[in-house]
């Protein structure tokens, strides 16, 4: 059941359409964070454009 649930990136309502939003159309995403490993290989990468989208907001 995990997998199946999306929730919209517009209005914030939860589904398990898979296509778009029966509420307002918006796009869908996962709602679930990824699984956390301390062997991550990616991190620093992903700490990077993090850092680099929140400078770009200022």
């Amino acid at each position: 059941m995990k997998g199946m649930i999306k929730k919209c990136s517009v209005c914030g309502e939860y589904t398990l359409r898979e296509e778009k939003c029966p509420y307002c159309g918006g796009a869908l995403k996962n709602p679930h964070p990824a699984r956390f490993s301390p062997e991550d290989k990616y991190s620093k990468y992903r700490l990077a454009l993090t850092l680099s989208a929140r400078k770009g907001k200022d």
